[in-house]
């Protein structure tokens, strides 16, 4: 699959913003690594997501497009659809829960796509999208489980090896597997010997479980602050990648998260998201032990002002 992430790359061409790698002298010597975070902040719509769907949908015919596309997300992967669609011109529609944050459903609702809301305490957002698909006609772009959007994923993990060229370990935030899946081809094919850890909060450790037991487990809305990471499991497809490509998935406390935000803020001046910290989380909380050469993976940076200030806030 390496090749489909190669021509991903070149799909996404003059589209997608070459995100930088940064690096923290105060970081490297509190966790005695070197640490090189690709910053998905800075990407277009604010995540990592515009990569793979910008692939996805960048690939579809002149007919597919022509009938418009559906996803559901709780945020990022809903901006980034919304956007691709302004940029080629497709209609979007995006299936949204009705605790997303504010400053996401504004985001995709301002690129122009129409939002439908739903309650994920009473409604699966996958029916939910499903009956409008139905109706509609449109294609579905999943948050994750695609090939097309894990292909797209995995061209962060390629920018940042060609930047660094040697990494021992790579950390990579896990919600439904698409930018772990994507990351982690990358990383084998790169360079073989880089372990890549997935990071996911305790609260949501359906991967992690799955990963030990070789069985898929679900968690149905988690309640982490993480919440690009609340997906209910990993998918069809990312699934057997993640057991075939990861080396190990590791789990973060609420308190190290928000820690890992509040250090980026105040030491980095990076505003970063809950679950774009996670690799953060796990390395200053000691969760895990790294030397050498570690590369983070930086996911998103779309958090809204009353999260940041509490956050900001905490104790």
């Amino acid at each position: 699959m390496i090749d489909e992430i190669l021509e991903a790359k070149k799909r996404l061409g003059d589209y997608a913003n070459l995100t930088p790698v940064m690096t923290s002298g105060t970081l490297n010597k509190a966790v005695k690594a070197n640490v090189f975070l690709k910053c998905e902040n800075f990407q277009k719509a604010g995540a990592f997501k515009f990569r793979g769907a910008f692939n996805a949908i960048s690939k579809l015919s002149g007919k597919e497009k022509s009938k418009g596309v559906i996803t559901y997300s709780s945020g990022n992967h809903a901006q980034a659809v919304a956007l691709v669609g302004k940029l080629l011109g497709v209609k979007t529609t995006i299936v949204m829960p009705d605790n997303a944050p504010v400053v996401k459903y504004e985001a995709a609702a301002g690129y122009g796509a129409v939002i439908v809301r739903y309650n994920p305490s009473k409604q699966l957002r996958e029916e939910v999208a499903s009956k409008i698909q139905e109706e509609s006609g449109s294609i579905l772009i999943p948050p994750f489980d695609h090939n097309d959007v894990i292909a797209g994923q995995g061209t962060a993990a390629l920018e940042l090896f060609e930047e660094i060229k040697y990494l021992n370990y790579l950390l990579v935030p896990c919600g439904g597997g698409g930018l772990l899946s994507g990351s982690a081809i990358t990383a084998k094919s790169y360079c073989p010997e880089c372990k890549v850890i997935g990071i996911e909060p305790e609260l949501a450790d359906d991967a992690a479980q799955s990963f030990r037991t070789k069985v898929l487990h679900s968690i149905k809305n988690p309640p982490t602050i993480a919440d690009g990471t609340r997906t209910a499991s990993l998918g069809k497809i990312t699934f057997p990648l993640v057991l075939r490509y990861v080396d190990d998935i590791q789990t973060v406390s609420e308190k190290a998260i928000i820690e890992a935000v509040k250090f980026l803020f105040f030491r980095m001046k990076l505003v970063i998201e809950p679950s774009g910290a996670l690799g953060i989380a796990a390395l200053l909380s000691g969760s895990v032990q790294f030397d050498g050469n570690v590369g983070i993976i930086i996911s998103g940076g779309n958090i809204d002002a009353e999260t940041m200030i509490m956050i900001l806030n905490s104790k």
